[in-house]
This record gives structure tokens, sequence and C-alpha cells, in this order.
């Protein structure tokens, strides 16, 4: 199977009807590619499993069937094994480990692009272009932001990538702004 952005999109579209998570997935799509360019990886084939990681998650949202069932689409699609893996690991419950350099980018990039689009529209512009690190940094700090979001993971995600926490927040950061008007941003 050729890997496609564009049929990529198509089934996430399918199954996330919900503005909030297509922007999320493009806002891992751009960190990922981002972290793609740098590593001299595949940034077609390392973008559609940032898109691909979540488009399950507005039907089956809970533990048991998120990514499981999505998975299962993927495969009866004929998605290749690394591209099942690497969307399977990137949930911690899921007890499949991060074994390749993609599958810790997308770890390192899920909740971290997350957190950068919250940290980015409390700001007065509403906009990643004028986000750095230090203020993310101290949004970190501060546990009543964005309480959901597990701080372990985005020390870990950094961690895996063996980058220090600024440096990796501003890579994202940057890769964000590449897309800062398709995310709203």
């Amino acid at each position: 199977m050729t890997l496609s952005r564009d049929a990529a999109w198509e089934l996430l579209c399918e199954y996330t009807k919900g503005e909030s998570l297509r922007k999320h997935a493009l806002a891992v799509e751009a960190a990922v590619r981002g972290y793609a360019r740098k590593y001299g990886e595949d940034e077609e084939a390392w973008a559609v499993v940032a898109l691909l990681h979540d488009f399950d998650y507005e039907r089956w949202p809970d533990a048991e069937n998120h990514p499981y069932r999505g998975v299962e689409i993927l495969r009866e699609k004929g998605y290749p094994e690394w591209v099942v893996h690497a969307v399977l690991s990137h949930a911690e419950y899921t007890g499949v480990a991060r074994e390749t350099l993609l599958e810790r980018v997308l770890f390192a990039c899920d909740e971290m692009a997350g957190f950068v689009t919250a940290a980015a529209l409390v700001r007065p512009s509403k906009s990643v272009r004028d986000l750095e690190a230090p203020s993310v940094v101290k949004k970190i700090k501060d546990k009543a932001f964005a309480r959901a979001v597990k701080r372990e993971d985005l020390l870990a995600g950094a961690e895996g990538l063996k980058l220090p926490l600024a440096e990796h927040i501003t890579n994202v950061i940057a890769a964000m702004r590449e897309r800062a008007d398709d995310l709203g941003l």
C-alpha cells in the first residue's frame, strides 16, 4: 500500500467530525513533520501516522476501544504493520513499546502539540506566532493550567527524544508556526 496524506485526511474526516480534534491531528502532523525533516525521515509517511493516531477517538474515546478500534480499521484498509504499531504505541496504556524514532516522536508530539495549542490560546494574540518555550515551561509548572495533561508525559516525550524540554517545545512551536493559519493559531 502506498501511504497517502490525502487518504489519511479523508479517513480522519470520516471518523472525526469535531473541529478541535481535527485541528489536534493537524498540530501533531505539523510537529511530527518538523521532526521528520530534522532527522531526515519520510515526511509524508510520518504525516500519515500523525494524522491517523487519534482518528478513532471521537467515536471510541475510552481506553477499552481507542486506539484498538482504529488499528482494526487500519489493518482492514491495508495499512502496513509499522503504521499500526506506531498508532498503538502512542497510548501509554496499550503496553505497546515505542521502539522506533517515529514512535518516540509521535508520543512526544501528541501531548505537547495539545499543550502548546492551549498555551497559545490563552495569550492575548491567541497565536503560536509569538509563543516562546519559556512561556510554555511556565505553564507546565502551573498545575492548574490544562489540568488534564499529564506533565510526566510531556517530560517523558522530550526524554524519549533525548532533548531538553525547552528544545523540544521550541521544535514543536516552530513546526506549528508553519501551519498556524490551518490551526487557527
